[in-house]
């Protein structure tokens, strides 16, 4: 199956260098692959990815290793940020 995997900020490094501007990437999956396996596939960390969105709806941290995804979906993730 695929979903389409968006890594922004300063996680977009660990996207291929062509996929780098637009900050997305087609991923083939087994179904049945959750967040948290996704999350790992790409090397990233628990506390790299502060935002985690599937389908533009959050997904806790409790719940990325349950919340399994289904072809067509988008899997965004966001780094913790600062701002005021």
């Amino acid at each position: 199956m695929k979903i389409t995997l968006k890594l922004f900020a300063s996680l977009s490094i660990r996207l291929p260098a062509e996929a780098r501007a637009s900050h997305c990437l087609e991923l083939e999956l087994d179904p049945g692959t959750t967040v948290l396996d996704v999350i790992r596939l790409m090397g990233l960390q628990s506390g790299e990815c502060a935002i985690v969105l599937v389908d533009g709806v959050w997904v806790a941290v409790g719940d990325r290793a349950t919340k399994v995804l289904e072809a067509g979906q988008a899997l965004a993730i966001w780094p913790p940020v600062a701002g005021g």
